[in-house]
């Protein structure tokens, strides 16, 4: 437990450090293409949901709640950029390593978006980015659960809603993951094989 707060500690101390250099970077950019004050936003959002892994790992293991944050800017009026963090309990449900035994997911991931303003509220978008989580098993599933680094590949589809300065949203991310193992299939020596799905809701503000 000591380790996944550390681990989570850092990583969202990171985003909330590089967070705002980001945002004064990206809208920058925009202005220098010649977009104006209307068209060039940033700020952050935070974000709750549930989600899990897919596929063979979905055998093993239960849905799970998240929570992330996430520094967003548009440095055009059709492309928005997302730096974030999240952290994501995800219940096991192996016979192998018993009851009450989880992952942590400690997440950092860079999203390009794509989506048209409509309406001057609201805004539909897509996105692909690449992600990197470290999965921190509790210590009695340890043996059959593996703590390591995780790639992920994200793809992303939503709405935003824009009142002012504040943003609200609902999005789905379905999440390719790399080729380190997690665990094995049981009564093989197979490598479980899935993706993870997460959906949430967004809530942030916008300068």
């Amino acid at each position: 437990m000591k380790k996944t707060s550390m681990m989570a500690g850092v990583v969202a101390t990171g985003v909330c450090i590089a967070a705002p250099a980001f945002a004064v970077d990206a809208t920058q950019v925009g202005r220098r293409m010649g977009f104006n004050e209307e068209e060039v936003k940033a700020g952050l959002d935070v974000r709750a949901g549930l989600g899990g892994f897919t596929g063979e790992l979905s055998d093993e293991t239960g849905v799970g709640g998240l929570f992330g944050i996430t520094a967003v800017a548009q440095p055009a009026p059709l492309v928005g950029v997302e730096v974030g963090y999240e952290g994501q309990r995800i219940p096991i449900n192996d016979d192998r390593v018993g009851d009450g035994n989880h992952i942590f997911r400690n997440n950092g991931t860079v999203l390009g978006k794509l989506g048209p303003v409509l309406k001057e509220h609201w805004q539909p978008f897509v996105g692909l980015g690449l992600g990197l989580s470290y999965l921190d098993s509790s210590d009695s599933a340890s043996p059959v659960y593996q703590n390591d680094w995780q790639t992920e590949f994200p793809m992303a589809a939503g709405l935003d809603y824009r009142a002012g300065n504040l943003f609200a949203g609902v999005r789905a991310t379905y999440r390719l993951l790399g080729g380190e193992e997690l665990t094995t299939v049981p009564g093989t020596t197979s490598d479980a094989k899935g993706s993870l799905f997460n959906g949430n809701v967004t809530v942030g503000g916008r300068f």
